[in-house]
C-alpha cells in the first residue's frame, strides 16, 4: 500500500536528538534482542530488551544472564538448556524470566548460535512477550476472517483512492473479481455509480481524519446492470503509529430494499404534505376562477410541470350541470392554466377564457362521461394525437417534452363539472397509480369548492337581481334640487346586503330622500329591504311628514319578523320655501354643507332602529339655503374595523367641505377618501344641493279675503298659464282651481294662498287654515252641492292633501305634454 508521509515536528522527550535503534515504521509486538557469550555474559542488550525486562543496557551488559533474569529455582534447567544450545542445537520456545520488579514474565524465545571473531561461540537470542504476541495473532486472524468470511463488503484504498485490498463479499456486490479492482479507482471499476460523490467523501476523510458513517451511494454495477441499487458505506482513515496516513478503509452494505422503502415512504410523505397544503389552499374563496387557480398553484411544480382546469359552460353560468349524453360532445372553457417554466405548452392548451368542443368519441369526452381518470404514463406522438383536440397541437407538445399525462374529471354530487389535466415534462418520473389517487383526492376537494362556488354564484346572482330590482331604476330630475347618488355592494362580505336609498317625487315640487340599512346580509336582508323601501315610498307619497313615515315603517318592520331591524333617515325638501324636514330611526347624522363651504354633521333626535316598536319619532326642520348641500349615507361609508365611527363621520365632513365641486365630484371624493381597500359593507349615499327655482316655474297668489276668491283665482290661473304658454290647459285648470278654492271657502274658514307649480306636471295647490282633509262624498241627483271633489278627481291626474303647521294644503296635478315640461 502506498502512503504519503505526514511531517512530525521535533519532540522534546528522551529520544529527541538521539538515533533510535527501532526500525522505521510501527512494530505491533516489541522484539527484544541480546548477544550472549559462551559463558553466559551479556554482550548486547536492545531497547526492546530493556522494555521487556526492566533492565537498561548499562545494567545488563557484562552481567550473566542466568543471575540477572533466571529465578534461582529454574537455573539448573536453564543452564542445561543453555549448554545444549551452545553446542550447536538451536531452540525456540516459551520460558519465564524474572522482571526487574520481581514479577515473572513469559517470553517466547528464538535462539541462533553463531561463531564470533576468533572462533568464539556466541548466542543471538530474540524474545517477544507471549501475551502481546497472542493478541496480535488473534487480531490478524480476526482481520483475515473479516476479509475472507464477512458478508459485509470491505475495502482498503491508498491515498490515491485506489483499491489495495477488498474482500470477496464486496467483489460479489460489484460483480467483478478481486483482481480487477486492485490498483484502480472506483470510477474506473464501477462507471455506473455516483463515483464522483463517493470519492469526494473519501477525500474529506483523508483530509480531516473524521470518519463518515452511512454515506449513501447508488447506481448500477456489472453484477446487476439492469437495476438501480443503493449502498450504505462507512469510511475511516488508516494511520501508522507515527501518524503517517496510509489510506482509507470502508465497509459497505447493500441497502437497496431499505432505500426503496425509504423512497416510497418519502414520496408518500410528500404526497401527504402536498395534500395537506392543498387542502388549506384550495377553496379559500367562493370564486370559481380563483378556486381553479388554487388547484393549479397547489400541484405546480411539485406534482406536475403543466396543469389545466376546464369547466362546462353551464357551470360557469351557475346552472345545474346535466348528465353527459353518450351521443353528444361537450363544450368546455379554460378557467386556469399553469406551468412550472417556459415550456411552450401554451401551443397545446387553450388560453384562459377560450372554449373547446370535444366530440362524443374523443378520449377526453369518454373520460368525462365515465367519471374515471385517464392515465397515459408514457406519451409519444401517437398517444398525444389521441389526447389533443387539434392535430396542430401534437408537434408543440412533443417539442415541449410531454412524456406522461393524467386527466381527472371534476365531479360533484355525481355530476361532471369539468376536467383537470396534469402533464410531466422535466420531471422524469411517469405518473403512477399513487399519483392518480393523489390527483383524484385533490380534484375531489376542488370539485366541492367549485360546486359551492357555483351554487353561491347562482344564489348571489338571484339575490343581486332581487336587490337591484328593489333599488331605484331611475332618479327623476327635480326642480330646485340637484341630486347625485352612489351604491356600492360590499367587496368583502360574500352576500348581498340590505342598504337602500330612494328619491321620491312629491306634490308641488317637493321631494323625499330616504336612506336605510337593514341589519345583516343575505337574501332575507335584501327581501326585508325591499319591503321597507316599498312601504317607505308609499308612505312618502301620502304626504306624511318624516316622523310619521318612520312610525308607520316601524310598524311594518315589527310585523316582518323578530330580529329584522333597520336604521333609516327620511328627509323631505320643499324647494319653494327651502325648508327641509328630517327624522331619523337610529341612523347616522346627515352632513350639511353651507354655501360658504362649511360642513358639519346634523345630530338629530336619534330615535331607535325600525323593528324595535312602540317608540315615537321626532322631525327636525331647518332651512336649506340655495347652494347648500345635504348628504345622507349608510354606515358602510364611514365605519371601519378598529376605528371609531366618529372619525369616519369627521373625515366625510372634511372631505365635503369647500366649494367649487360638482355633486358627482363630491361623491367621488367621498368614496376616494373613505373607501380605500374595498368596502366591508354595502354603501348607499345620496347628495342633494339646493338650487334656485326659475321664475317661470312657480306663481303664487295670496288670498287675503279681499274680493271674490274663486274669480280672482281663475283670472290668476288664466294669466299665468298664458305666460307659460300653457293656454291649452286653461279651461280645465281654471275649473280645477275654482273647485279647490270654493271647497276651502265652504269647509275651511277661507283659502289663504293659491300656488301654481310647473315641473313634470302642472300642480295647483290651495292652502287654508282648516285641519280636516276633503273627501269625495256621495250625492244624489237632486242635491245642489257635494260634487266638487268628484269634479277635482275627474279633472286631475291625481290629487291629495297634506298637513302644515297652520292648516293644510290641498293639491291637484294635471299631466303636461313633454314639450312643456
Amino acid at each position: 500500500m502506498q502512503g504519503s508521509e505526514r511531517n512530525v515536528p521535533d519532540g522534546t522527550g528522551p529520544a529527541a536528538g538521539a538515533a533510535s535503534t527501532r526500525p522505521e515504521g510501527h512494530r505491533l509486538v516489541p522484539l527484544a534482542t541480546a548477544m550472549i557469550e559462551g559463558d553466559g555474559r551479556i554482550l548486547h542488550w536492545s531497547e526492546d530488551a530493556e522494555g521487556l525486562t526492566g533492565y537498561t543496557a548499562e545494567e545488563a551488559v557484562g552481567r550473566y544472564v542466568g543471575q540477572l533474569l533466571v529465578p534461582e529455582e529454574d537455573r539448573a534447567a536453564v543452564f542445561e538448556l543453555f549448554g545444549r544450545i551452545m553446542s550447536g542445537t538451536g531452540w525456540s520456545g516459551v520460558s519465564a524470566i524474572r522482571h526487574r520488579d520481581g514479577r515473572r514474565v513469559e517470553l517466547e524465545f528464538r535462539t541462533y548460535p553463531i561463531v564470533g571473531p576468533g572462533g568464539a561461540r556466541l548466542l543471538l537470542a530474540t524474545a517477544s512477550d507471549v501475551g502481546s504476541l497472542r493478541q496480535v495473532e488473534g487480531d490478524l486472524a480476526v482481520l483475515d476472517g473479516i476479509f475472507t468470511q464477512s458478508p459485509i463488503g470491505m475495502a482498503v484504498y491508498d491515498t490515491e483512492l485506489r483499491y489495495v485490498r477488498l474482500n470477496d463479499a464486496l467483489a460479489r456486490i460489484n460483480g467483478l473479481p478481486v483482481e480487477e479492482h486492485l490498483g484502480r479507482p472506483i470510477g474506473a471499476v464501477l462507471p455506473g455509480i455516483n463515483s464522483t460523490e463517493i470519492e469526494a467523501v473519501m477525500r474529506q476523510v483523508l483530509a480531516t481524519g473524521r470518519p463518515v458513517v452511512d454515506a449513501r451511494s447508488h447506481g448500477r454495477t456489472p453484477g446487476d446492470p439492469r437495476r438501480d441499487r443503493a449502498w450504505s458505506a462507512s469510511y475511516f482513515r488508516l494511520e501508522d503509529s507515527t501518524g503517517r496516513v496510509l489510506g482509507v478503509s470502508s465497509s459497505i452494505i447493500d441497502v437497496t430494499e431499505r432505500f426503496q422503502a425509504e423512497a416510497r415512504a418519502s414520496r408518500a410523505q410528500e404526497r401527504l404534505a402536498l395534500l395537506a397544503e392543498a387542502t388549506a389552499r384550495i377553496g379559500t374563496t367562493l370564486d370559481l376562477k380563483r378556486t381553479a387557480e388554487e388547484l393549479i398553484e397547489a400541484v405546480i411544480p411539485r406534482f406536475a410541470d403543466f396543469a389545466t382546469v376546464d369547466l362546462l359552460e353551464p357551470v360557469l353560468l351557475g346552472e345545474e350541470p346535466s348528465h353527459l349524453q353518450p351521443d353528444r360532445g361537450v363544450l368546455l372553457r379554460a378557467v386556469a392554466v399553469g406551468e412550472a417554466y417556459e415550456s411552450g405548452m401554451t401551443g397545446t392548451a387553450d388560453a384562459v377564457g377560450a372554449t373547446s368542443e370535444y366530440d362524443s368519441k374523443r378520449v377526453y369526452t369518454e373520460c368525462l362521461r365515465s367519471g374515471r381518470p385517464l392515465l397515459r404514463p408514457h406519451v409519444d406522438e401517437k398517444v398525444l394525437a389521441a389526447l389533443v383536440n387539434e392535430p396542430d397541437r401534437v408537434g408543440p407538445g412533443v417539442k415541449a417534452g410531454i412524456h406522461s399525462y393524467l386527466m381527472v374529471p371534476i365531479l360533484a354530487r355525481g355530476m361532471v363539472l369539468g376536467g383537470s389535466e396534469f402533464v410531466r415534462m422535466r420531471n422524469p418520473e411517469p405518473f403512477t397509480a399513487a399519483d392518480v389517487a393523489l390527483a383524484e383526492e385533490l380534484v375531489a376537494r376542488t370539485a366541492i369548492a367549485l360546486d359551492n362556488a357555483r351554487l353561491y354564484r347562482r344564489e348571489r346572482e338571484t339575490a343581486l337581481t332581487l336587490q337591484r330590482s328593489l333599488l331605484p331604476q331611475e332618479i327623476h330630475r327635480t326642480i330646485g334640487l340637484e341630486i347625485a347618488y352612489r351604491y356600492l355592494p360590499s367587496s368583502v362580505v360574500s352576500e348581498v346586503g340590505g342598504d337602500w336609498f330612494d328619491v321620491v317625487p312629491l306634490s308641488c315640487g317637493r321631494v323625499a330622500l330616504v336612506v336605510g340599512d337593514v341589519m345583516g346580509h343575505g337574501i332575507r336582508a335584501a327581501a326585508t329591504m325591499g319591503q321597507l323601501r316599498t312601504v317607505a315610498r308609499t308612505l312618502a307619497t301620502l304626504d306624511l311628514p318624516p316622523d310619521q313615515v318612520l312610525t308607520r315603517l316601524d310598524e311594518t318592520a315589527t310585523g316582518i319578523g323578530e330580529g329584522q331591524f333597520a336604521t333609516c333617515i327620511c328627509a323631505v325638501y320643499d324647494p319653494v320655501d327651502g325648508t327641509c324636514t328630517v327624522a331619523s330611526a337610529g341612523h347616522l347624522p346627515p352632513i350639511r354643507v353651507t354655501p360658504d363651504g362649511t360642513a358639519r354633521a346634523l345630530y338629530l333626535p336619534p330615535g331607535v332602529p325600525l323593528g324595535v316598536g312602540g317608540v315615537a319619532f321626532e322631525s327636525t326642520e331647518f332651512t336649506l339655503r340655495e347652494g347648500s348641500l345635504l348628504a345622507l349615507y349608510t354606515d358602510g361609508l364611514v365605519e371601519r374595523r378598529g376605528q371609531d365611527i366618529d372619525e369616519g363621520i369627521g373625515l366625510l365632513s372634511h372631505t365635503l367641505a369647500g366649494r367649487g365641486r360638482t355633486l358627482e365630484e363630491s361623491c367621488d371624493a367621498a368614496l376616494a377618501a373613505l373607501v380605500r381597500d374595498g368596502t366591508e359593507d354595502d354603501i348607499a349615499m345620496i347628495m342633494a344641493r339646493a338650487l334656485p327655482i326659475p321664475a317661470d316655474r312657480i306663481a303664487t297668489l295670496q288670498l287675503d279675503g279681499v274680493g271674490p276668491a274663486p274669480s280672482l283665482a281663475r283670472r290668476f290661473t288664466r294669466d299665468t298659464l298664458k305666460a307659460w304658454d300653457l293656454t291649452a290647459l286653461s279651461d280645465f285648470a281654471e275649473l280645477l282651481v275654482s273647485e279647490l278654492v270654493t271647497n276651502a271657502l265652504l269647509h275651511a274658514d277661507a283659502p289663504r294662498r293659491l300656488r301654481l307649480f310647473r315641473d313634470r306636471t302642472l300642480t295647483v295647490e290651495v292652502a287654508d287654515s282648516g285641519s280636516q282633509a276633503p273627501r269625495i262624498r256621495s250625492s244624489a241627483e237632486e242635491d245642489e252641492g257635494g260634487r266638487g271633489m268628484h269634479l277635482v278627481s275627474e279633472l286631475a291626474q291625481r290629487w291629495g292633501t297634506r298637513q302644515t303647521r297652520d292648516g293644510k294644503v290641498v293639491w291637484a296635478e294635471m299631466e303636461l305634454d313633454y314639450r312643456y315640461r
